[in-house]
């Protein structure tokens, strides 16, 4: 019996690596094909292919593509929520916010394929107004993380923008427009460039 109860926690730890693994498999096998297919035209079997697994284990993770979707928009928006942060932590030990928006524009994710299929769920949400709902939910928890971030910041935030609030819609919004002209042209250096000049006019810095 004792011998029973103890083999109980490896079995369990077992089964909880095997499930990681395969969400991990099918989350990086949904990223290539959203990417090369387009998140419209994308099926579970193409995902499912991709990864080496059938249905049913896409069913044991996921929903739906568009569940699918929110957890890969969930690690991506921590990570540039991470990105921001770091550049903001720096910026209060008494660095600059001309230094601080060299960081933010030369750190912050501008990876084609993620712009990709970002937008192309846009498209999908546009047409589709629960969907449309939650990706507004995904993008505010972006924004007041930020904002929360630029709140911790000690000296005060440069003018126009003096309030953490519209400092933050402002730099997802010089995001967005980038991300845009980053997929027209596919020049990631101009991009960054583009991006710290902006941010430097939309948050008073004097560049």
């Amino acid at each position: 019996m004792t011998v029973g109860t103890e083999a109980a926690p490896a079995k369990h730890t077992r089964v909880t690596k095997r499930r990681a693994e395969t969400r991990s498999r099918l989350l990086d096998a949904a990223y290539r094909v959203f990417a090369d297919k387009g998140f419209g035209r994308t099926r579970i079997e193409d995902v499912c292919a991709a990864a080496g697994y059938t249905r049913g284990a896409f069913y044991s993770q996921f929903d739906s593509l568009d569940a699918m979707f929110f957890t890969l928009y969930e690690q991506k928006a921590r990570v540039i929520t991470e990105q921001v942060a770091d550049a903001i932590t720096h910026a209060s030990g008494g660095i600059s916010y001309e230094s601080t928006l060299d960081r933010v524009a030369e750190t912050l994710l501008l990876e084609r394929d993620w712009l990709l299929i970002k937008t192309d769920f846009l498209m999908h949400a546009a047409r589709h107004p629960d969907v449309a709902s939650l990706l507004m939910e995904h993008r505010h928890q972006l924004r007041t993380a930020i904002e929360q971030r630029l709140a911790e910041v000690d000296s005060p935030l440069p003018p126009p923008l003096t309030t953490p609030s519209d400092a933050a819609r402002a730099a997802i919004a010089v995001y967005d427009g980038v991300t845009v002209q980053l997929l027209l042209d596919d020049d990631l250096a101009a991009a960054r460039e583009w991006l710290r000049q902006l941010l430097a006019v939309f948050l008073g810095a004097s560049g």
